[in-house]
């Protein structure tokens, strides 16, 4: 098995304190770490089209929720887990740019309505047929489709626990 930059961390620690715990310090880590190089890795062609994580996070939410592409602020800012400045940040430098617009929401006369412009419908669709694949390449590139069929299962599995979901 190849060694990680986190076996060698952990390597350090049960040499300085070995009756420390340290598998759970392990996976952790190497979630972490995975996480950190896969966002890094995403996030250039993102570039190369003009977006950055936040801003394709927010086309896309809009996009996946079906014509006609239309979301409250506050329900984009809870599928995002923003806080609502955060949000309206966003919302300001993407409506500066013409791919979102904010329309009176009809069912509330103060409620406001963020829909996906064609302009940010055409580029979102172009971002994420570029994201799916380079996600793809990511994972293709370590792993076996059995190794990835394992680990979406163990993933799963870990996440409907930090959820609350699992019995």
């Amino acid at each position: 098995m190849n060694e990680d930059t986190v076996e060698r961390l952990v390597a350090k620690w049960n040499r300085e304190l070995p009756e420390l715990p340290t598998s759970a310090m392990a996976t952790i880590g190497r979630l972490l770490r995975a996480a950190a190089l896969i966002e890094r890795k995403l996030a250039s062609p993102l570039a190369e089209l003009g977006l950055n994580g936040g801003e394709f996070d927010v086309l896309a939410t809009l996009r996946r929720s079906g014509a006609p592409y239309r979301l409250t602020p506050t329900t984009l800012a809870q599928n995002l887990m923003l806080s609502s400045g955060a949000m309206t940040n966003r919302l300001d430098r993407l409506e500066a740019r013409a791919l979102i617009r904010r329309l009176p929401d009809p069912d509330d006369r103060r409620g406001t309505l963020i829909e996906l412009t064609s302009a940010g419908r055409e580029l979102v669709e172009s971002a994420v047929a570029t994201h799916a694949a380079t996600e793809e390449l990511l994972l293709g590139a370590a792993l076996s489709n059995h190794e990835r069929e394992a680990l979406d299962t163990a993933l799963r599995t870990l996440l409907a626990g930090l959820e609350g979901e699992r019995g």
